[in-house]
């Protein structure tokens, strides 16, 4: 049996063990394919009959040229690299990882916007260069400092992600609401106030972004709503990059609409130099690593781990991809 894994180098740069896999068939791990040449792809997954991926796309190309195939798991949540279609037509199921990062992805949340309220590094950089040393005050900051207390966390998203964010922002004082089409009972008890899309805009203090990408949130965050929220409000966005209109962000940024934005994702990763975003005012930017702690990254490995056992035993678990 041969396992291929295309691009694990994100997955595991070296703290984690590959071996849950090997002890499963014949491995072979690539730290990183093209996302762009399916001839270096088709290359690599030869005829393996398993294949995991986190972001190198299998096309229907992809798939006709390597007729081994025949199941794939991807080492992530979102799956959108692999032509599921293609895939139930020719019966490989694609399964993924439907929970592994939920404290991370929260916990960097809150971190982003600790970092608009406070700007920590910038003021540990500025001691460090001797500002400190040479200041006539016994202290000093170089942007204003945001206190949470009182002020409304508007989540677009409710979800596992969406809850633990609530819980740590309720415990720095802040009033909850979210939209989300599903109201949950872990969300009630917590005290969360589900509201409508446009009441979101108007009362959220800062509109955090938790919610899959989907047609309809693709782009939301753009000139017109932005023009509902309130004068000033703060965005953090570690969910998807393409809810964001960026160029209308980036105007909003600079115009002052919008005080500030944490953002952790961007439309196109890596980040193109053309990205507008990069020259806006009070803007922040990570390279798409909430998901990253080592802890997060172990559930995906052993998720993965138990999605191809089960394939193996026939009873595939965590298929996202009808069969046809």
């Amino acid at each position: 049996m041969k396992i291929v894994v295309l691009d694990g180098y994100t997955e595991n740069p070296g703290d984690l063990s590959w071996g849950g896999l090997e002890a499963l068939g014949e491995l072979t791990v690539y730290e990183r394919t093209s996302l762009t040449d399916e001839g270096e792809i088709i290359e690599r997954i030869g005829d393996a009959e398993i294949v995991l991926t986190n972001k190198t796309p299998i096309s229907r190309a992809v798939m006709e040229a390597c007729p081994q195939m025949k199941f794939i798991s991807v080492l992530a949540t979102g799956y959108n690299v692999i032509d599921t279609a293609a895939a139930g037509e020719r019966g490989i199921p694609v399964a993924n990882v439907p929970v592994y990062g939920t404290r991370s992805v929260s916990q960097f949340a809150v971190a982003l916007l600790l970092e608009v309220c406070h700007h920590i590094g910038h003021h540990s950089q500025t001691v460090f260069e001797g500002k400190w040393q040479t200041c006539k005050d016994w202290c000093y900051w170089d942007y204003p400092l945001i206190e949470l207390a009182g002020k409304t966390y508007g989540l677009l998203g409710c979800g596992n992600i969406g809850i633990h964010t609530a819980e740590i922002v309720k415990a720095l004082g802040m009033r909850v609401i979210a939209c989300d089409k599903k109201q949950t009972d872990a969300g009630k008890r917590l005290g969360v106030a589900y509201v409508d899309l446009e009441t979101l805009f108007a009362e959220s203090d800062v509109l955090g972004l938790q919610m899959p990408l989907f047609p309809f949130n693709t782009g939301i965050i753009n000139k017109e709503t932005i023009s509902k929220m309130k004068d000033g409000v703060i965005i953090i966005n570690n969910s998807r990059g393409q809810m964001v209109v960026e160029q209308d962000l980036a105007d909003a940024l600079n115009s002052g609409k919008v005080a500030a934005a944490a953002l952790d994702v961007v439309s196109t990763e890596p980040i193109l130099g053309s990205n507008p975003l990069l020259k806006a005012k009070n803007c922040i930017i990570t390279p798409h690593m909430s998901w990253g702690a080592k802890e997060s990254r172990q559930r995906i490995m052993d998720c993965t781990v138990k999605n191809v056992t089960s394939y193996l035993s026939g009873s595939p678990e965590n298929v996202v991809n009808p069969m046809q």
